[in-house]
């Protein structure tokens, strides 16, 4: 059985973080592990707290995870702290991790920033480096190459921007603002673009934790990256699409609407 490992943050509501990551997988017919870089009281109104991992704790997680159970690919999310994503970055390296997806989650699709300077400095330095995608939003994008992203050219000169700055693939997340539901791919070689319909559901709590998980889900299958990512989109379009409505905010997505896999032709 393909294995894949989550290293990110927990959500008690259950829609975002380790636990989003988990039920992708699972959908995915994966088996998921997970390392825990913070607990967090959330739900679908907001976050109301925040308690980290230790860097001693994580890296303990992380031994344990490695020495037992090799992950076939590994995503990252939420991570706060620079000593925790040093750590990260260590025990990649260490383990010879592989299929490595990196949600820079830096600042939010509003705006607000979300990580320190040295915590920004870390992720930059140590973690991206190490990727084999990164899947930034638009604000995640100008923060890491200094681009104002405001149509389809943007897009494709901030991917180049990215990946030669950082050597690593890079999926820009298009937004309400440009190009609508379309992302675009860029490796190196090619840009290509994954066109979506903008669809009607305000429930959107978990998208990115989501969409990083089923790519890391599909590369632990060893489908190639931009099959990987198609696939994915085709997962979230359909969890999306599903109509599911809990909580009294911004709700969650059915991670279960195709548990049997059905979901390529979404």
């Amino acid at each position: 059985m393909y294995t894949a490992l989550t290293i990110a943050g927990s959500d008690c509501s259950g829609g975002a973080g380790i636990q989003a990551d988990i039920k992708t997988m699972a959908a995915h017919g994966v088996y998921a592990m997970s390392a825990i870089t913070a607990l967090t009281a959330q739900n679908t109104t907001g976050v109301y707290g925040i308690m980290e991992s230790t860097p001693e704790f994580l890296a303990n997680q992380l031994d344990c995870i490695f020495t037992d159970i090799m992950p076939d690919s590994v995503k990252t999310g939420m991570v706060s702290s620079a000593k925790l994503i040093e750590v990260i970055a260590e025990k990649l390296v260490r383990y010879n991790a592989k299929n490595i997806v990196v949600d820079p989650v830096m600042v939010s699709t509003s705006g607000s920033k979300l990580l320190a300077d040295d915590a920004m400095e870390a992720l930059t330095g140590k973690l991206l480096p190490l990727a084999t995608v990164i899947t930034p939003n638009l604000p995640e994008v100008q923060a890491l190459c200094g681009i104002q992203v405001k149509d389809a050219q943007d897009m494709e000169l901030a991917a180049k921007t990215i990946y030669d700055r950082f050597g690593c693939a890079v999926l820009v997340k298009g937004g309400h603002t440009v190009n609508d539901a379309n992302d675009l791919l860029y490796d190196g070689v090619d840009f290509t673009w994954f066109y979506g319909k903008r669809i009607d559901n305000s429930n959107t709590h978990g998208t990115g934790c989501t969409l990083s998980s089923a790519i890391a889900s599909n590369l632990a299958k060893g489908l190639p990256l931009k099959t990987a990512v198609l696939q994915a989109k085709n997962y979230i379009s359909g969890a999306l699409a599903d109509g599911l409505d809990l909580g009294k905010g911004s709700g969650p997505l059915n991670h279960a609407f195709a548990v049997n896999g059905n979901y390529s032709e979404v």
